[in-house]
């Protein structure tokens, strides 16, 4: 019998720390470096995707996905390394997806071709905006002509694109981020990710919004129209949102963030990547540290780069699984909830579709396009006790 995972798939993340600069609303694993030792770092990821191989012979592997940190600043023969490491103890999907992040930089967008020939299949650009003024205020190194010129280049060398942009900015109208949207629109390949500004504690971003220093976001009122003018536009256009931020146009979905919002297997690699495996029946929750320093000693030091390994509980997976699986329109399958815990949902379900907020259609769960701006509203309500 298949074990509950594999309705999920079996992916690998790898995270490149690095970048030239940290962006002052961001709150990833992020550090500037002068100089990286991509030999050493190259040694380290083979070295762990050989370890956790050994405990997972057998698996077919659906995606690898270069997240960061600002992964194009990766020696294009690491990333090279890598695939040819996860291809030497898995077996490849025939569909499998190699994505990488970019940052739209004309150095980095010179290194396309090389991560194509490296087997990279998928470019994910942070272009963010699409006008000079607002790129500044988020901190951006790229003006708008580079993320375009690095948009036509990435086209030419790779059949996937994504590009991500943020909306709901300091200063920004409801008719400015409907012509922002248009022209990102027109220019889509087949996905794009828009998410709205969130302000992060710990962000340069969340320290100036404590001081009262950051102006000019919009309330909520106009944070909520600018959130479905964004679904309503994206679907006419053929970009329909099947998860909360992202968009894409039928059959392109991101391969490898449907396995985290599937709850399928994922390795985690890198200065602290989290991993969900499930090794004889058990599923663990692995994690790594945050430092790069420490993570490459750990590595090269026991030749194990994670710093835990927790079991996780049939509570926690359900609890997990409906986190993640109603950010998707598709929903939960209430089959793999039961078969995880057994617990009765029905009375939390049947309150929230009389309230129109989730909707059911045979074993599948979702939530409804009314429910969706009150997500956290709705997860709140099923996993009471």
């Amino acid at each position: 019998m298949p074990e509950d995972w594999e309705n999920g798939g079996f992916g690998l993340y790898v995270h490149w720390p690095f970048c030239q600069a940290k962006c002052p609303y961001c709150d990833f694993n992020s550090h500037v470096a002068q100089t990286v030792d991509q030999d050493r770092w190259r040694r380290a990821y083979v070295s762990e995707i050989g370890r956790i191989g050994a405990e997972t012979k057998g698996r077919v592997l659906r995606s690898i996905f270069f997240g960061g940190g600002t992964p194009s600043l990766m020696a294009p023969s690491t990333v090279a390394a890598i695939v040819q490491a996860a291809g030497a103890e898995w077996a490849f999907a025939n569909d499998v997806e190699v994505t990488l992040e970019a940052n739209p930089t004309s150095v980095e967008a010179g290194r396309f071709a090389a991560y194509h020939d490296a087997g990279v299949n998928r470019i994910s650009l942070g272009i963010q905006a699409l006008n000079d003024k607002d790129l500044r205020s988020l901190g951006r190194m790229h003006t708008a002509d580079e993320a375009f010129e690095a948009f036509d280049v990435a086209r030419n060398q790779f059949e996937r694109i994504s590009f991500d942009l943020i909306y709901a900015r300091q200063n920004q109208t409801l008719a400015d981020w409907q012509s922002e949207l248009d022209q990102a629109l027109a220019m889509a390949v087949d996905h794009l990710s828009l998410y709205q500004l969130t302000i992060e504690p710990g962000t340069v971003f969340g320290t100036r919004h404590a001081l009262g220093k950051l102006r000019g976001l919009p309330d909520e009122d106009l944070a909520a129209d600018m959130y479905e003018q964004t679904q309503e536009i994206a679907h006419k256009r053929g970009f329909a949102a099947y998860e909360v931020s992202n968009h894409a146009k039928s059959g392109q979905e991101s391969r490898h963030n449907l396995i985290y919002w599937r709850s399928g297997d994922y390795v985690g690699i890198g200065p602290g990547a989290h991993g969900r495996l499930t090794l004889a029946g058990q599923r663990y929750a692995t994690e790594t540290p945050l430092a790069p320093g420490d993570w490459l000693d750990r590595v090269g030091r026991t030749g194990n780069g994670e710093s835990s390994r927790q079991a996780l509980t049939a509570d926690e997976q359900r609890t997990e699984y409906l986190l993640m699986g109603l950010r998707l329109t598709e929903g939960v399958d209430i089959g793999r909830l039961g078969l995880a815990n057994g617990l009765e949902l029905e009375r939390q379900i049947n309150r929230l579709r009389d309230d129109g907020l989730i909707g059911r259609v045979g074993n599948m769960l979702a939530v409804t396009a009314r429910g969706r701006p009150v997500l956290n509203a709705v997860l709140g309500t099923l996993l009471a006790d």
